[in-house]
């Protein structure tokens, strides 16, 4: 017999089928068999066993949905009216503070001209009664509000001397919200469509709100084309500012206590939905595929309007690492092609090749 230690592994293999009686390969064939069939059916213990995915159950319960669109935007006045006086002169009093909220005609300050501010000091040289003498005679100039709202801006104090260009205050009608809403969004907003805000500042107390306005021509915002929406508070709570960032929340839709499902357990063919159902025992009943009839979604979760109740167990497809791996290669528009058929093209330059 030759000295196996010389032989190479190639000689060694032709050396060892040679070695092997007819019976002997049978064997080595059935064993072969046997560890092949193990390793096939080892992946079935039960849905979603083994490493190649498998099938999550989940079950069928009742719950509410709401679809919303989300919108961000800021806090400002609906009309902002600069305050100035009528007349060239001295503050003499200021009846409002910043933040107040004033009616129409309402007394804001009370001024004195400039001649009456003169005749006013040399008045008061000549002592009390001279002062209170011309006071009575040459009474003040009130300046009214031209309209009601609120006080957001006072940067005046009495004493001081203003001009008829010169702004007293600032005051607005009534703080709304601006918000850009983008234009695949906007069919589902509609006017007087009650909405959610939360201010950045207040995150925990949130404001009811509806749609007023919606604007007609459209504005371009980081390449994307939004359309404004303003949207008023119910009752504007006495820690809104203006220029605060708001968050909003449109409600398009909302079901509640409905069916739910997640939209990745939905397949459709055909224009019909269907999903898998699983058996009452899954390591021995095989799943059924059950057509459903679909209603409210957010994408995420699905309402069934029929085909499940509350309770049934429906399957959902999972993939392993290398299942998500493999597609996104073979799925690559600039990956060089693999050479098909049989043995073409360098496959012989692998390592280990035959």
């Amino acid at each position: 017999m030759k000295n196996l230690s010389g032989i190479r592994s190639g000689e060694l293999g032709i050396l060892n089928t040679r070695i092997l009686n007819p019976s002997s390969r049978y064997v080595i064939a059935a064993l072969f068999l046997a560890l092949s069939a193990t390793g096939c059916s080892g992946g079935k213990k039960g849905w979603g066993a083994g490493g190649g995915g498998g099938f999550r159950p989940v079950v069928v319960a009742k719950d509410d949905l709401q679809i919303t669109v989300l919108a961000t935007g800021n806090v400002q006045p609906k009309n902002q009216l600069s305050i100035k006086p009528n007349i060239s002169g001295r503050i003499e009093k200021i009846m409002i503070q910043e933040g107040d909220y004033v009616k129409k005609g309402q007394v804001l300050v009370q001024l004195s001209s400039t001649e009456r501010a003169t005749l006013l000091d040399a008045a008061r040289a000549q002592g009390p009664e001279a002062l209170a003498r011309w006071q009575d005679l040459y009474q003040s100039t009130p300046l009214l509000s031209p309209l009601s709202g609120q006080i957001v801006s006072l940067p005046t104090v009495p004493g001081q001397v203003v001009s008829t260009a010169d702004t007293i205050m600032i005051m607005s009608d009534h703080l709304i919200i601006n918000t850009q809403v983008d234009e695949t969004d906007l069919a589902q907003i509609k006017l007087n469509q009650k909405v959610a805000v939360t201010l950045d500042a207040y995150p925990s107390d949130p404001i009811d709100a509806t749609v007023k306005r919606i604007a007609y021509q459209s504005t371009i915002v980081n390449n994307v084309t939004t359309y404004q929406v303003e949207v008023w508070p119910d009752k504007v709570p006495p820690f809104m500012r203006s220029g605060m960032t708001a968050n909003v929340v449109f409600t398009v839709s909302e079901k509640d206590n409905i069916l739910l499902i997640p939209s990745e357990a939905i397949q459709n063919q055909k224009g019909q939905s269907f999903v898998l159902k699983a058996g009452a025992d899954p390591k021995k009943d095989k799943p059924q595929t059950i057509t459903i009839e679909t209603g409210l979604t957010d994408g995420k979760q699905t309402e069934v309007v029929s085909g499940l109740n509350e309770g049934d167990k429906i399957l959902i497809k999972t993939f392993s690492a290398a299942q998500v791996a493999a597609p996104s290669a073979g799925s690559n528009p600039f990956a060089p092609a693999r050479p098909t058929g049989g043995g073409g093209g360098g496959g012989g330059n692998r390592s280990g090749g035959r």
